[in-house]
């Protein structure tokens, strides 16, 4: 007998599927940062763009929208230069490469303001002069997916068009429905010095961009493209992984989010003591996921072979013919080639779960994060205090620490260096020292804290010196909670030795106590629906109607008293929305919801979703609704009689959207 065969894996992204152009819900980040409404016909406001020109303008505008690190020269929106390149663009500037250079952007900075856009790893941008066009990948935060926008007339007297592009012909390259680009040593772009010698030769000036560069840009560009490529498997594991809208599917959501905030608090920081409440919702996710996916999912490549335009070039031919040759990309470097996947996410490896915690740590804000903890912060809680047995080793200026666990001790192990003399029988601070630096500290349940400054602090009674971490925010350890003192005692007699008190603030239960009370609580946020005859909604529609965004309707957010006053305001638009599945496409007055496209995601088809019990079920209780508050079944001829738009919108103070970009 042959041996059986092993399930394929499920792609994250199919390349073969990159849904239709237009959001099927939000709108782009793109949109969002450069969208504003416009004075039309009539004095009616439209929807509009200001966009920047000339392209200076628009760096700037993009980097006052970011956080500098005041430890680095580089701009916010890092940026390189690509003469010679592999988009759809490659051919435009021929054959002058080297004066009109593509410029590629890519955001890996945070927001300025706590109030800002996320643009972090989530907008790139592609300029060619010579085509008068941008190329804009930005994330959709209510879809879950990257957009594909162009905009063209991008010049002097012009009026940029934007429009959303070609899915299917953007995912013939972007194969994970991402941004890509190149392995290092990043050769087509001006970290190579043949690049950046051709590119200085013109004496052109590249929208402020020095030609000369090191790697550390595209370095900095491939990074945040790796972790712009992760948002897709995070996206696919949150809302399938855990299962459908059911309690333990809820409950397991709530244990993966708590993770994900302590993930983000604490830095990725792991402790060998896991939280005790992880075990049973690691175990249903690990469960249901490797159900959906027993093959596990494969992960799309975000890179392309690294390319050096210039290999066999010893300085730029003159011959027009032979420059125009060096666009020429051959079949092994060209982002068209299928590509495998890069690795498979299978739910029975040791980081299953740790991959699902950290990519969701990514929607997390830096500002959100801050948030978090000056709440945290302004609570009161206990104090976990950790003590082991320690060896002072003096030096001429500075004292060596090395603290170990004794009997029936916790784990802890300390190195450190302090900034102390000793005078006068006893230890004192030196007034030029700071204190000194926490090496390394261990404990299980924090994991390790490496490399940590000290202030000297007041030591209390019993103590002889204590020290504070110099870092703000308090370092975290994996537990979520935060380090705030560290003190040490000498023995008497014996000045050499000492133990050393860790002490730790216990915030983070209040952090589970509160996401626990939001899934279980009957008036909570809708995470949880409680009445039966709303938890049918959820699975279905919760993705692109449970959010802060009122455009599409959010009337799955709010209490359960709140959500169902929605849906029964939303009856006839739903009615009709689940009632297209009955009719033929040429034969719809709109299309039916939840979208086809996104049935697979379901674990079904358009025949399965037209016969099947869930649609039933959500369209009798919409029918029960209408006959409740006509006193007639109903009809959906009479509903759409006078057009779909004139039945009464899903929210009461919802105006009709008008889309920002031509069709």
């Amino acid at each position: 007998m042959s041996a059986p065969q092993a399930d394929p894996p499920a792609w994250v992204v199919d390349p073969a599927m990159p849904g239709e152009n237009l959001p099927p819900s939000g709108r782009s980040l793109f949109d969002r940062l450069f969208a504003v409404r416009e004075k039309g016909v009539e004095g009616h406001e439209t929807a509009g763009y200001d966009i920047p020109f000339p392209f200076t303008k628009l760096l700037t505008r993009l980097d006052t929208q970011l956080k500098r690190d005041p430890n680095s020269l580089l701009y916010p929106a890092k940026r390189v230069l690509i003469p010679l390149g592999r988009s759809l663009q490659r051919t435009a500037a021929a054959p002058d490469y080297f004066l009109f250079p593509r410029v590629v952007v890519a955001v890996d900075s945070p927001p300025s303001v706590p109030s800002g856009l996320l643009l972090k790893d989530r907008l790139y941008i592609g300029y060619q002069e010579k085509s008068d066009v941008l190329e804009v990948i930005s994330y959709n935060e209510s879809a879950g997916r990257f957009e594909f926008q162009l905009v063209k007339n991008y010049r002097a007297g012009a009026k940029p068009q934007v429009f959303y592009a070609n899915r299917t012909l953007c995912y013939a390259c972007h194969q994970n429905g991402a941004p890509i680009f190149s392995r290092a040593l990043w050769d087509e772009t001006n970290a190579n010095p043949k690049v950046a010698a051709l590119l200085s030769a013109s004496g052109k000036d590249f929208y402020g961009i020095p030609p000369e560069r090191g790697v550390d840009i595209p370095y900095a560009i491939d990074i945040a493209i790796k972790r712009a490529n992760g948002f897709a498997l995070t996206q696919r594991l949150w809302q399938e992984g855990c299962g459908g809208a059911d309690r333990p599917a809820l409950r397991c959501r709530a244990g993966l989010f708590t993770a994900a905030l302590r993930h983000a608090l604490s830095d990725g920081r792991k402790g060998t003591v896991a939280p005790a409440q992880s075990d049973s919702n690691s175990t249903l996710f690990r469960a249901e996921a490797d159900r959906r996916w027993p093959g596990g999912l494969a992960i799309g490549a975000s890179d392309i072979p690294n390319r050096n335009p210039l290999q066999d070039l010893g300085s730029g031919p003159d011959d027009i013919a032979r420059r125009i040759s060096f666009s020429h990309v051959p079949a092994l470097f060209e982002p068209l080639t299928r590509r495998s996947s890069q690795e498979i996410w299978r739910a029975d490896t040791a980081d299953a779960i740790d991959r699902i915690t950290g990519g969701l740590a990514e929607f997390v804000s830096a500002s959100d994060r801050q948030r978090l903890v000056d709440a945290l912060a302004a609570r009161p809680a206990q104090s976990i205090q950790y003590h082991a047995p320690c060896r002072m080793t003096p030096g001429a200026s500075r004292w060596s620490v090395g603290c170990q666990p004794g009997d029936g001790n916790s784990g802890l192990k300390l190195t450190a260096t302090l900034d102390k003399t000793r005078a006068h029988g006893r230890v004192e601070t030196r007034n030029q020292s700071p204190g000194g630096r926490l090496e390394r500290l261990t404990l299980p349940a924090s994991g390790a804290f490496n490399s940590i400054a000290l202030m000297s602090s007041a030591p209390r009674a019993g103590e002889r010196d204590t020290f504070t971490p110099d870092n703000k925010p308090l370092p975290r350890g994996a537990d979520g909670n935060p380090l705030v003192r560290i003190a040490f005692q000498v023995s008497p007699g014996k000045p050499d030795d000492g133990e050393v008190l860790i002490e730790m603030r216990e915030e983070f239960p209040a952090v589970e106590q509160a996401v626990t009370a939001l899934a279980e609580g009957p008036d909570g946020p809708a995470l949880v629906p409680v009445a039966p005859v709303l938890q049918g909604f959820y699975p279905y529609c919760a993705t692109c109607h449970q959010s802060a965004e009122t455009f599409p309707p959010n009337f799955l957010t709010g209490t359960a008293s709140q959500v169902e006053a929605q849906l029964r305001q939303c009856a006839p638009r739903l009615y009709v929305r689940l009632s297209m599945a009955d009719q033929t496409p040429e034969h719809r007055n709109k299309t039916p919801m939840p979208p086809e496209s996104l049935l697979p995601a379901f674990g079904t088809d358009i025949a399965g979703w037209r016969a099947s019990p869930a649609r039933a079920a959500l369209l009798a209780q919409v029918g029960n609704w209408l006959r409740a508050e006509t006193g007639k079944t109903p009809d959906l001829t009479l509903l759409l009689a006078g057009g779909y738009e004139a039945l009464r919108p899903c929210l009461p103070t919802q105006r009709p959207a008008t889309n920002p970009s031509p069709r």
